[in-house]
């Protein structure tokens, strides 16, 4: 019997796990997780810090799934060695596992600069944090977020959606510089000012004090438009820390020196991107670059060892998404098991998705192309904060921003996808409907084809054929496809299909 180690038990380790054991009865899967109790989605942990989720609701597997299946789970039991020639991993606590195959997924972890005084913030990036912030902000009286990413925008709108004044820091020009250009940074940033939080831009933390943040001399305003990628904040904030350790507090804590400035917090939560966790794989003598370096079979160097989700590196890409670790594990699943001995990973065309309390973003693909390099369709109404951006080259979707809310987003997720021939009318893209037809992405046009879930790769035709079988709401269809399980921002469009079929049916939704 094949003896299947998988160390890590996050949204990826948990779904590989899923994944095999709905494939092979007989598999033998012992599966490790450093964190104690049930995993968990990640993705979710924004909207449990807004306050829209619990906890329990961003579970995953339980206990009784794992005793039902057969699966021995081993949660809160770090691995700390792999012994190759043996074939057996190694626990902290002493425990020899033999495995035939091992699956690293050990997923990625908080950087938290070096900065003096980091030790008084909290990162944003386990289930553990998140109760941290939460148990923090409940005595809090103003808080600030350093770093102006995806998970640094959804902490501060999270936090502000509870009423806690909030302060966004962030080292580049704008916000989420690495999908957005820098005008949809700009009505990011607006979008959110008007929703209680206060955004800096351009700024350079030097020092995290008892009672705030000490900024570096000629800390920016949010006016600058700014390049630099998220490797750069966090690059960046260090580098400017390290240039001067001596200085960082030479004008006493809480003192600023000239031209410096202090932003007063009593909850400074850390988002300053995140590195793959590789310790193992290094330390085994597998190939390590950014991450656990493998192949179009997930396969390191060592033919009995893969490495999946945030820790991997395929093709030189190290994916932060759902959708491509969920990808990943499919693939390594139908291997193990001999289900498909042909399947492969051929990379992933992820869409960033940001789904808050009165923001809504999706971003995709080479968003910062210029009009001499492509060709770009553009609408911006800031006041509204809405921006909308196509970025075409040779007849193809290469690259989309779609800020505030718009029936629009799931057609250019397609045509991004699949890489189709785009209409000649480019505006009605953006404006389905336009012309008086019905929209684009509503499920009477919608095709049966169409992707609805990009996490789990949920076709309209699934849904139709789960309702069909007696799937009548959105839990149920959840339940059978795992349709918004995954980031969440598909959750409108599965009711909005259910709604209208059973409309269709006269039956009460």
């Amino acid at each position: 019997m094949t003896r299947l180690v998988v160390v890590g038990n996050g949204m990826a380790g948990a779904r590989l796990v899923s994944e095999v054991r709905a494939r092979d009865p007989h598999i033998r899967i012992t599966v490790f997780g450093a964190e104690t109790g049930r995993p968990y989605n990640r993705a979710l942990l924004s909207n449990v810090l807004a306050g829209t989720m619990t906890p329990g609701q961003v579970r995953m597997l339980d206990a009784e799934w794992y005793a039902d299946h057969a699966v021995t789970a081993l949660p809160g039991v770090e691995v700390t060695a792999i012994d190759r020639e043996a074939r057996e991993v190694l626990t902290a606590r002493g425990r020899r596992e033999p495995y035939d195959v091992l699956v690293l997924a050990t997923g990625g972890e908080a950087v938290v600069p070096p900065l003096p005084g980091a030790e008084r913030a909290v990162a944003f990036r386990t289930m553990g944090d998140c109760e941290a912030i939460l148990a923090a902000a409940g005595t809090a009286r103003r808080a600030v977020v350093v770093g102006g990413g995806l998970l640094g925008v959804e902490a501060a709108r999270g936090l502000a959606g509870r009423g806690l004044p909030v302060t966004l820091l962030h080292l580049a020009g704008h916000l989420m510089e690495r999908q957005l250009d820098a005008e949809a940074g700009l009505v990011l940033g607006e979008s959110l000012a008007g929703l209680g939080v206060e955004i800096r831009t351009g700024v350079t933390v030097r020092e995290i004090l008892d009672g705030g943040v000490r900024l570096a001399a000629g800390a920016g305003t949010g006016t600058a438009a700014g390049t630099a990628g998220t490797a750069g904040v966090t690059a960046g904030t260090a580098e400017a820390t390290a240039a001067s350790p001596s200085g960082a507090g030479e004008s006493g804590a809480g003192e600023p020196g000239a031209g410096e400035e202090i932003v007063e917090a009593d909850l400074v939560v850390l988002a300053c991107g995140v590195r793959p966790v590789t310790r193992l794989a290094r330390d085994a003598g597998l190939a390590v670059a950014r991450g656990v370096v493998v192949d179009d079979e997930m396969r390191t160097g060592d033919p009995s060892v893969f490495a999946i989700g945030e820790c991997a590196e395929h093709d030189g890409v190290v994916y932060g998404l759902v959708a491509p670790a969920w990808e990943q594990a499919a693939v390594v699943a139908d291997l193990v098991t001999a289900t498909d001995r042909t399947a492969r990973y051929r990379g992933s065309r992820p869409v960033t998705r940001l789904k808050a309390r009165g923001v809504e973003l999706a971003a995709m693909g080479e968003t910062h192309l210029t009009e001499d390099e492509a060709e770009i369709v553009r609408f911006s109404h800031r006041t509204r904060g809405a921006y909308r951006k196509l970025v075409i080259r040779d007849g193809r979707l290469v690259g989309a921003i779609l800020l505030g809310e718009t029936p629009a987003v799931g057609t250019v997720t397609r045509l991004f996808d699949h890489g189709g021939p785009l209409p000649a009318d480019r505006a009605g893209l953006l404006f389905p409907g336009l012309s008086g037809g019905a929209a684009a992405d509503s499920p009477v046009r919608m095709p049966d084809t169409a992707r609805v879930c990009q996490c789990n790769n949920v076709t309209k035709g699934r849904i139709r054929s789960c309702w069909e079988s007696g799937a009548r709401d959105v839990a149920a269809v959840a339940a059978a496809t795992r349709a918004t399980t995954g980031c969440g921002s598909c959750r409108d469009a599965v009711e909005g299909i259910v709604g209208w079929l059973c409309e269709q049916e006269g039956i009460p939704a």
